[in-house]
């Protein structure tokens, strides 16, 4: 049976092996290992607004996870890239939020 998290729309993770590692990694050193084998990029961790969008707020207090991503800035014109920076985006794993009644 799935859970309420498992049936939300999919992310848009594109799938970065290094992103991946980096946070299990995070969410290993935090709540442990068995609890790290059940992350999925894909369904249980979330940005904030993404989080919210879905009906969820980050419990209070909550720790986020840092991720980072490269973010290309490209040509209005020909659609070309002009440059490329990397940008760190903050996550939250299923169990640092709660269902909004």
């Amino acid at each position: 049976m799935q859970t309420e998290i498992e049936t939300l729309p999919k992310t848009n993770f594109l799938g970065s092996e290094r992103n991946f590692l980096s946070v299990k990694q995070q969410i290993s050193d935090r709540f442990g290992k068995e609890v790290a084998e059940e992350y999925d990029p894909l369904v249980n961790c979330r940005t904030y607004n993404d989080w919210k969008r879905n009906n969820f707020l980050v419990n209070y207090g909550a720790k986020s996870l840092k991720s980072v991503v490269i973010v290309e800035k490209k040509d209005k014109i020909t659609g070309k890239v002009i440059k490329k920076y990397p940008k760190t985006i903050c996550l939250f794993f299923k169990n640092q939020v709660h269902k909004v009644e």
